[in-house]
């Protein structure tokens, strides 16, 4: 079987709404998916499993979890029932351990929406494998970073690597209902400043968050901009899929790694 080399991708997944209103990502989503060659498996770190250590889901098929409160009842009847792989979380499991990272299975996690609701409009029918790995809240950007370098590799056998987040998430600031504003110099400046990092293949300035201009305001905490550092490392040549803003500040930026 010949196999294909799959991206890493980094994911702005926006609000859960995304899953019934698409707005502009959904297509985008769906419009990569079929550019790409099937992926024999997913392997996603998302914003919403924060963790003390390294954990890897061994869920043999993990439940859809929805995991906010507040939105329309429809909302929390969608389902991803993808299955889990075993097998692939424990070679994840060993590939750590091999790069010195200290990771634990978990068979009990549920799949929370910074897993399913991209996945819902890339791959609908729910029938790619998918393992999700956690996002260690004491690692720095460095370490997140060697994560996605650790799993690299399995690029070259036909598996997606995705860091799910959100390039600004500052969800105080966001035009939740009625007229959408222009979206704020704030969030603009630090969203361009990245993409202008990533451009010119200077990954250090990235990673050295501190000094993004307008960091805090755009990340309040640092769970949804983290898994970019993850998504960084499965690929030195950047390029970007999608730009768009929703809600006035949320940016909903697509990046991709080869």
């Amino acid at each position: 079987m010949d196999l294909q080399t799959l991206p890493g991708l980094f994911i702005s997944h926006g609000s859960p709404m995304l899953a019934i209103n698409p707005e502009q990502v959904g297509p985008a989503l769906h419009r990569l998916s079929i550019n790409l060659p099937k992926p024999h498996a997913i392997i996603v770190m998302s914003a919403h499993w924060e963790s003390q250590a390294l954990e890897v889901s061994t869920a043999i098929r993990a439940e859809t979890w929805h995991d906010f409160r507040g939105f329309p009842a429809e909302l929390y009847q969608l389902r991803y029932p993808a299955p889990g792989n075993p097998e692939l979380a424990e070679e994840i499991l060993h590939l750590f351990a091999e790069a010195g990272f200290a990771a634990h299975a978990n068979s009990t996690r549920p799949r929370d929406h910074g897993v399913w609701m991209p996945l819902l409009h890339m791959y609908p029918e729910a029938e790619i494998p998918v393992v999700e790995i956690s996002l260690p809240m004491n690692m720095t950007s460095q370490q997140i970073y060697q994560i996605g370098q650790t799993l690299a590799p399995l690029r070259e056998r036909q598996m997606l690597l995705i860091g799910s987040g959100s390039i600004t998430h500052n969800l105080a600031e966001l035009s939740w209902h009625g007229q959408v504003e222009d979206v704020p110099q704030w969030a603009s400046t630090f969203r361009n400043q990245v993409v202008n990092y990533l451009s010119h293949g200077q990954y250090d300035e990235v990673l050295d968050w501190q000094n993004l201009p307008y960091v805090r305001r755009n990340h309040p905490t640092l769970e949804h901009f983290a898994p970019l550092f993850f998504a960084m490392g499965t690929g030195p040549r950047f390029s970007l899929v999608h730009s768009s803003f929703t809600m006035g500040a949320l940016g909903m930026d697509i990046y991709r790694f080869d």
